[in-house]
């Protein structure tokens, strides 16, 4: 009995030859983000600009990849997964040859806008192909696919000086050729074949024409709230997004993104997790920096060393979730995970009143990052087991959208309360205090969504395992 336990716990060999195509493709579009907004200062010296205009380097790709986002389910219906993964790819490799050869500030621009055309993809190819070869070991697997994305931050600043003290900037796009190659060739070889879904929809123009440009204004908009224009281009994209789900409700199956897989309650519910997590997260990424280096007076590279618990801490905990959602349940890690972060958020509502010490934020944040680590990888679990296979595209479709709306939904939210209280009593302690209380709110929010999860997965359904059963067999078969 123990002997067949253990072969049951054990990840199969074609499910590691899966995970390390999609961590690798994954960990490169996290590096090349971090080492490239690590060198725009470096950037405007070198192409003779302002730091203003290089800014667009950066925000002209992620602008890019938004507009992409939503094409996610109807490609992968209309080509198949393997060979949507492989242009996306190639395609990202050779529009990084070209940023690598770019003349001038404008030509950068305009190749990074192509990359993120064509790397818009990888980030949810990357989760869907996960979610499908990993079956009931969801949790596990990405808990171990995590811990390499989350080094990516910390190894391109190290990359990028590199690069920058002893070769031309061009590397820092070049570097990507042969990883690039290598990812590729893997993908040929390891990912299982598959084809075009037997029921193909038409494009949804409308769909498309509306939540595409909807997303990529609402996220330069949430960017610049200050500015007038913003908040115009914020209503705008608010608008466009709610005629979206008009017309998603409208067309059911034939809209671009399928609005009906909300109505699974579990799916739901693990999207609604993301969307205050990640809300959180990126609220507390803003807001820390700011009290450290305008609060406290501690400078940008400090700030960043104390820091850096956080993330240690979001390491540390990534391989166990497969453990600990097998022992103690989806709904009571999760909850236990965002309880943890609430509770790490009350210290530093102390600080802001009493003063900062350093062991003692340390710790908070190591802990906070135990928590955030805990929220997430439970609940994304439990929305991809409560989908039929066949619908997997279209809820990681969804999930992204979700997620990417999250961050600077609630982001934009507490820098708004904070700039209305620095507006009206500067730098002092009780801005930052009422500031701190906010986010510990978002936690107490994210606390109570996570108690709508499931005690644990449901079993999976005897024909969504003889898909899997098939699945295998055809890998097996093709290699």
């Amino acid at each position: 009995m123990v002997d067949s336990a253990s072969n049951t716990d054990r990840l199969p060999a074609d499910l590691w030859k899966v995970v390390a195509v999609a961590v690798l493709g994954s960990f490169l579009a996290q590096l090349d983000a971090t080492v490239v907004n690590v060198s725009l200062s470096s950037l405007a010296v070198e192409l003779h600009s302002t730091l203003a205009t290089v800014q667009w380097v950066t925000s002209g790709y992620l602008l890019a990849l938004a507009l992409m986002l939503p094409l996610n389910g109807w490609l992968v219906d209309r080509i198949g997964a393997k060979r949507l993964y492989l242009w996306c790819f190639s395609a990202f490799t050779a529009a990084s040859v070209l940023c690598g050869t770019a003349w001038s500030v404008e030509s950068l621009i305009s190749f990074r806008v192509l990359q993120g055309l064509c790397g818009g993809l990888l980030a949810p190819m990357a989760q869907m192909m996960l979610a499908r070869a990993a079956g009931r070991h969801m949790a596990r697997v990405v808990g171990y696919a995590a811990v390499p994305v989350l080094l990516a931050p910390v190894l391109g600043p190290v990359i990028a000086g590199a690069i920058l003290q002893h070769a031309t900037w061009r590397w820092i796009f070049l570097l990507n050729l042969p990883f690039g190659v290598l990812a590729i060739a893997l993908a040929v070889l390891f990912l299982p074949h598959d084809g075009p879904s037997e029921d193909r929809r038409s494009f949804d123009m409308v769909g498309f024409l509306l939540l595409s440009p909807g997303i990529a204004l609402f996220l330069y908009g949430a960017d610049h709230v200050a500015d007038l224009r913003g908040q115009l281009l914020l209503a705008i994209s608010v608008v466009l997004i709610v005629l979206f789900v008009r017309s998603s409700h409208r067309k059911a199956a034939d809209a671009l993104v399928d609005l009906r897989v909300f109505r699974n309650r579990v799916f739901a519910a693990g999207t609604a997790v993301q969307f205050v997590s990640s809300g959180s997260s990126f609220a507390a990424q803003m807001l820390l920096p700011i009290y450290l280096i305008r609060g406290c007076g501690q400078s940008p590279s400090r700030t960043g060393l104390m820091l850096a618990p956080l993330g240690l801490g979001m390491i540390c905990v990534y391989p166990l979730m497969g453990t600990l959602t097998k022992r103690f349940g989806i709904r009571n890690v999760s909850a236990s995970g965002a309880f943890v972060s609430l509770a790490s958020a009350l210290p530093l509502v102390f600080f802001a009143m009493h003063g900062i010490s350093g062991i003692a934020l340390s710790i908070a944040l190591f802990v906070r990052g135990l928590g955030n680590a805990a929220v997430g990888v439970p609940s994304i679990s439990a929305a991809y087991n409560a989908v039929p296979k066949a619908s997997l595209a279209q809820a990681t479709t969804a999930l992204n959208i979700v997620q990417r709306l999250g961050g600077p939904t609630l982001t934009t939210a507490l820098a708004t309360f904070l700039a209305w209280q620095m507006h009206a009593h500067g730098v002092a302690p009780q801005v930052f205090v009422r500031a701190f209380l906010l986010l510990a709110g978002l936690q107490a929010v994210l606390f109570v969504s996570t108690l709508r999860l499931p005690v644990a997965l449901s079993p999976v359904p005897a024909v969504r395992q003889q898909e899997i059963n098939t699945a295998a067999i055809e890998a097996a078969a093709a290699d």
